[in-house]
């Protein structure tokens, strides 16, 4: 299945607090220097903070990081924190006297989850999810999954399963791939892959390719009323080299995966939002313009693919809890 870590460079961490009224976390996802990125927000009720730096018409054209945020739209203080810690190292973009790393943000709602509405994320909590962040071989990988981070008080289904982060990763074979007729091959450089993590705290339910076929009742009635308090999260990232505006296209397309993976996807109760980075570590054929085109397209394609994994991996990785606030179990999801 893979990790967002198998793209060289990345590096995540998370913090979260359990017990005693708190039920949430901060997950951060750091880029290498001189990463860009882009994002793509289509659900009804999001809850963001600087995504505009990632415009492709903006001064700064790189990011730093992502933080991804339990608490709502309190939440997004922890950003601060992701920010603070990339500072420490110096990384961010350069201004008179100092850095000023690029990090937007990105929340679910998970507010009384523990038990107590006041206990949410700050930033000490981004700063302490920052300083833990590893990258490939850094930490056992169970360990980045499950009800951690921005996973801990997430839940899905309407409220009735746990839910939780999840990682995944697609490598794109190299070599050769046919062009337009009569046109010569473009040839895919070696080493290519697309990575993901997903937190899942979605109104809808997952859609495995061997389970079961959704049930309208289970998804229109549900076991719980509607709210407001739902949301996937989702960072993609490669080391094909992208401009901002390709990041934000890989965004878009990387939305289809969120669509395959749960039903229904993109609410009015959702805050579906997709982030895309790239590490820019290897360059794609750009000449003539339709080896441009099959080297995007190949990369879009394991977008979707990657964030399609990794809401799956999500939903498997979670584990009952319970608190003053409820108890949600696992979704019974089939076997692997």
């Amino acid at each position: 299945m893979g990790s967002l870590l198998d793209v060289p460079g990345m590096r995540v961490g998370h913090a979260q607090r359990i017990g005693d009224g708190w039920l949430t976390g901060v997950t951060a996802v750091l880029a290498p220097p001189g990463s860009a990125g882009g994002v793509d927000v289509r659900g009804g009720g999001p809850g963001t903070s600087e995504t505009d730096a990632l415009d492709p018409s903006t001064l700064a054209q790189n990011v730093d990081g992502v933080a991804l945020c339990g608490g709502s739209a309190y939440g997004l203080a922890a950003a601060t924190g992701v920010q603070l810690f990339l500072e420490s190292e110096g990384q961010g973009f350069g201004v008179l006297g100092g850095v000023v790393p690029i990090v937007p943000g990105a929340v679910i709602f998970d507010l009384g989850r523990g038990g107590d509405f006041a206990k949410r994320p700050d930033t000490a909590m981004g700063l302490e999810a920052a300083s833990r962040a590893v990258a490939s071989g850094g930490a056992d990988d169970g360990a980045l999954r499950g009800c951690v981070g921005a996973g801990t008080g997430a839940v899905f289904g309407r409220g009735q399963y746990k839910g939780g982060v999840g990682m995944a990763s697609v490598a794109i074979p190299a070599g050769p791939v046919q062009g337009p007729p009569g046109a010569p091959e473009v040839i895919l450089p070696d080493g290519i892959v697309v990575g993901a993590l997903a937190v899942v705290n979605a109104a809808g339910r997952p859609v495995f390719p061997d389970g079961p076929a959704a049930d309208g009742d289970a998804i229109l009635g549900g076991a719980r009323a509607p709210s407001s308090a739902n949301t996937t999260l989702a960072v993609v990232a490669t080391n094909a080299a992208l401009t901002p505006a390709e990041c934000k296209r890989t965004a878009t397309a990387a939305h289809a995966g969120l669509a395959r993976a749960l039903n229904p996807s993109h609410t009015l109760v959702d805050g579906d939002t997709v982030f895309a980075l790239s590490t820019q570590a290897l360059e794609l054929e750009r000449v003539p313009d339709f080896a441009r085109q099959i080297g995007l397209f190949m990369v879009q394609t394991a977008a979707a693919e990657a964030v399609r994994l990794a809401i799956l991996d999500g939903v498997r990785s979670a584990t009952a809890v319970t608190t003053p606030a409820g108890t949600w179990e696992p979704y019974p999801a089939p076997p692997v």
